[in-house]
C-alpha cells in the first residue's frame, strides 16, 4: 500500500505549478482527477519533442485521469462540484477569483464538504497590487530579484528550468500533505494558498540577507560563487572544464597541498581566509588554472576526490540521461503514454520495500466517460 492510497485529488490545473504538485501526490498513490478544458491543458501543446507530445506535459502528468468538462456551462460546474463533494483534496491554479466565480471557491466547497482540503495556487497571491498581473515563470524570477543575481558580469539570465513554478508546486505539495495530516487529528479539512512569488521569495533568502545587511547585492558570477572561493569551473590541460567548491579552511589547506601541490599557498595573505580569496578571486583563478594545465581533467578530478574536495564534471543533458549513478541505482522506469512507452525517472522519495506509481500519461479526456458514470452523469453528446 502506498502512503496516499484512498485519497482522491481533484485538480483544476494547467501549465506547471499545480500539475507538478498533483503528480507527486499521484506518485504516492493518490487518485488524481485532472479536470481539463475542452481541447485540454494548454501545456499539451508547448512542444512536440516527446514522440509528438509536449516535454512539460509528459514530465508532469503521469498517474492521472483526464476528465474534460466545460466549466462555462452549468453541467460542467455541476460535475466538478459532485466530484468535490466526495473528494479529499482540491487543487486549482486558475486566475485569482476565477474559481470562486465558478462556484468553486474554498469557503463554498468546504461548507459542502468540511473534510475537503483546498489549495489555491496563483502568481502573486489573492491580495495586493500585483494580484491580477500575469505571472509567467520568467516574470516571477525578475520580480523576486533572481534574474539580477543570475548570469555573468555582462548580462543577467533566467534559470534554465521553471524554478518559480517548481517552487510553487513543491510548497503546494507539502501544504497538502500537512493539511491531510492535520485532518487526521481534527477531522476537519482546511484551505490554504501558495503563490509562485512567495515561494520563490523564500528561496531568495541568502541573497536578501547578503544584500540588505551586507550593503551590496551578490555579484553575477556565472557558474562561480559570489561569496565562496575557489568555486566553479576551471580548465584542465585537456581543455575540459572541472567544477569544484572549497567550503572551509580545512578543505582550502587540503586543496593547496594535495591538489595543487602548493602547500605554501594556504598561508598566502591574499588567500588565507575565504573573504580574502573572494576579494582576490581573479588572481586565485589564474593560479589554479596554471596548475591544472599540467593535468588532465581525469587527474584533477581524482586529486580532488582523494583530498575530499567537492567536484563534478559538467555534463550535457544527454550525458545526464545516461548518468552512471542513475543506472547503478536503477532509477529509470518506463511509463505508457498516447505516444507509446517512455523512459521516466522514479520519484525522488524512495522506500526500501515499496515502489511508487509509474502509471500512464493520459490522453485528453481519456477518463471522462468512466468518471461521469461514477457520478451518474450522462456522457457528453457528440456534436
Amino acid at each position: 500500500m502506498l502512503p496516499l492510497e484512498g485519497v482522491t485529488v481533484v485538480s483544476l490545473e494547467q501549465a506547471v505549478a499545480a500539475p507538478f504538485a498533483t503528480r507527486q501526490l499521484a506518485d504516492l498513490g493518490a487518485r488524481v482527477i485532472k479536470v481539463e478544458r475542452p481541447g485540454g491543458d494548454f501545456a499539451r501543446a508547448y512542444d512536440t519533442a516527446v514522440n509528438g507530445m509536449s516535454s512539460h506535459f509528459v514530465w508532469l502528468n503521469r498517474n492521472k485521469e483526464s476528465l474534460v468538462v466545460d466549466l462555462k456551462t452549468t453541467d460542467g460546474q455541476r460535475v466538478v462540484r459532485k466530484l468535490l463533494d466526495r473528494a479529499d483534496v482540491f487543487v486549482q491554479n486558475l486566475a485569482p477569483g476565477a474559481a470562486a466565480r465558478l462556484g468553486l471557491g474554498a469557503a463554498e466547497l468546504r461548507e459542502r464538504n468540511p473534510r475537503l482540503v483546498v489549495c489555491d495556487i496563483s502568481g502573486y497571491g489573492s491580495s495586493g497590487p500585483y494580484r491580477d498581473k500575469k505571472a509567467y515563470d520568467l516574470l516571477i524570477q525578475c520580480e523576486t530579484g533572481l534574474v539580477s543575481i543570475t548570469g555573468n558580469e555582462a548580462e543577467p539570465a533566467k534559470t534554465g528550468i521553471s524554478v518559480a513554478d517548481i517552487a510553487g508546486g513543491m510548497y503546494a505539495f507539502s501544504g497538502v500533505l500537512t493539511a491531510l495530516y492535520e485532518r487526521e487529528r481534527t477531522g476537519e479539512g482546511t484551505a490554504f494558498e501558495v503563490s509562485l512569488f512567495d515561494a520563490l521569495a523564500e528561496w531568495m533568502g541568502y541573497p536578501y540577507y547578503y544584500a540588505v545587511y551586507g550593503g551590496t547585492a551578490p555579484k553575477r558570477t556565472g557558474a562561480r560563487h559570489a561569496a565562496i572561493a575557489p568555486y566553479g569551473p576551471f580548465t584542465a590541460g585537456d581543455g575540459s572544464r572541472v567544477f569544484l567548491g572549497v567550503q572551509n579552511e580545512r578543505e582550502w589547506r587540503a586543496f593547496c597541498s594535495q591538489v595543487l601541490e602548493m602547500p605554501e599557498l594556504a598561508a598566502d595573505p591574499r588567500f588565507s581566509t575565504n573573504p580574502r580569496r573572494v576579494a582576490n578571486n581573479a588572481e586565485l583563478v589564474a593560479i589554479v588554472e596554471a596548475a591544472f594545465r599540467e593535468l588532465s581533467s581525469t587527474e584533477v578530478l581524482e586529486r580532488l576526490q582523494e583530498a575530499g574536495i567537492a567536484n563534478a564534471r559538467m555534463r550535457t543533458v544527454a550525458e545526464f540521461a545516461e548518468h552512471p549513478q542513475l543506472r547503478a541505482r536503477e532509477r529509470w522506469r518506463e511509463v505508457d503514454s498516447p505516444a507509446g512507452r517512455l523512459r521516466a525517472l522514479l520519484p525522488p522519495v524512495t522506500y526500501p520495500d515499496r515502489e511508487l506509481r509509474m502509471d500512464p500519461i493520459p490522453e485528453v479526456g481519456e477518463h471522462t466517460d468512466k468518471i461521469l458514470a461514477e457520478l451518474d452523469e450522462p456522457a457528453p453528446q457528440e456534436d
